[in-house]
């Protein structure tokens, strides 16, 4: 009789037991250590979802004003539904990423006409702006499915506890993270196991951890092998292009020009001074010709940089005064090349500027441009 099979059982319990562990301790650190957050003093979907949009690419102490602002300016999926798009944005401002807050809006009134929020997961898949991650996070914590979550701090927690190399953004890595997910969920409490490992993978496994306080390190693969700043692996490296931008702050009689960005581009639907994108060679021509068509020029801002996730962006800032509109078209047009300034230019008073939405790059020069008055 073989030894065999009686072997492969003892392995398999071993793996359970070991499993089971690891749950529990995330589980029980999460009773002592979790942080009171609202959202999760609320099983509302709508409140979870704006929560968990917001926080994608941002921080929790960076979140949470904004979250209490959103909340109190739409505090019903029908309230967000019946905005308009400016509206949304300007709520968003600061935030970045503002795909996520006009799918949110798209999605909104998608809901509304649904007659509600959907109550199953691939019902909430489905919305516009709602991936894998979202559509389990909501699941489990509005409704207690058995959904795992996996956001950057849990392949961080699994790849370093489990000794996983295999890179989490290729399709091996992508499926065998998500089994390992799904297998370490406690289906009996869904919803506090997967706030517990977020919040661990976000205060205790941190990309730069101190091991010496995790209450997993005498189990952990990647502490024991001392691979712990390995993990988790990537394959692909972002390639990051660069931008130069040139901004005209045009001034006419307390009035600036001012217009929305279309489609196709970063910042859709906010709104942006006169904007001339210019290679790296031909900065110093440019600069040349404003100054001898607008004398007084001012340079506010040279060479500020802007990361975006696959953008850098390196702006130019120059406020300048006009006479009249008239002025600025004639002299604008010897400066920038045929049809390629949009038709859909306004004047709006300086004062009204905070009722425009607008990149976090722009605020920071208008905030500039205050303080040297």
């Amino acid at each position: 009789m073989t030894l065999f099979p009686f072997i492969i059982r003892i392995f398999a319990l071993k793996i359970v037991v070991m499993n089971a562990i690891f749950t529990k301790s995330i589980v029980d650190w999460y009773a002592e250590n979790q942080r009171k957050l609202p959202w999760r003093e609320t099983k509302l979907p709508y409140a979870i979802w704006i929560s968990e949009i917001i926080l994608q690419q941002t921080r929790v102490a960076q979140g949470y004003d904004y979250y209490l602002r959103f909340m109190q300016r739409f505090p019903t999926v029908q309230n967000l539904a019946s905005a308009s798009e400016d509206e949304v944005l300007l709520m968003w401002q600061g935030l970045g990423y503002y795909s996520r807050a006009r799918n949110l809006h798209k999605a909104a009134r998608q809901i509304v006409e649904m007659g509600g929020f959907p109550s199953d997961y691939t019902a909430i898949l489905a919305l516009p702006g709602i991936g894998e991650y979202t559509a389990a996070a909501i699941s489990s914590f509005a409704y207690g499915l058995p959904h795992a979550v996996l956001d950057g701090n849990v392949f961080r927690v699994l790849s370093r506890y489990f000794g996983v190399d295999t890179p989490i953004d290729s399709t091996q890595g992508k499926k065998l993270f998500r089994a390992l997910a799904d297998e370490m969920l406690d289906r009996n409490d869904s919803a506090t196991y997967n706030q517990a490992i977020m919040d661990f993978g976000a205060l205790v496994c941190t990309p730069h951890a101190s091991c010496s306080s995790c209450p997993l390190s005498e189990t952990c693969a990647a502490f024991r092998t001392n691979t712990v700043d390995e993990l988790p692996v990537k394959s692909h490296v972002t390639k990051v292009r660069p931008r130069h931008l040139i901004y005209l702050y045009i001034c006419v009689d307390g009035k600036i020009l001012l217009h929305r960005r279309g489609e196709g581009d970063i910042w859709q639907g906010l709104y942006e001074p006169v904007l001339l994108e210019l290679k790296a060679d031909e900065q110093e021509s440019f600069a040349e010709r404003l100054c001898s068509l607008f004398p007084d020029v001012v340079l506010l801002d040279k060479g500020r940089k802007h990361q975006l996730s696959h953008q850098l962006l390196i702006a130019d800032f120059y406020v300048l005064n006009a006479t009249s509109p008239a002025e600025v078209s004639e002299k604008i047009a010897q400066l920038f090349p045929a049809d390629s300034l949009s038709k859909d230019f306004f004047w709006t008073p300086e004062t009204s500027l905070d009722e425009y939405a607008s990149p976090r790059l722009l605020l920071e020069f208008y905030k500039k441009r205050s303080l040297c008055r």
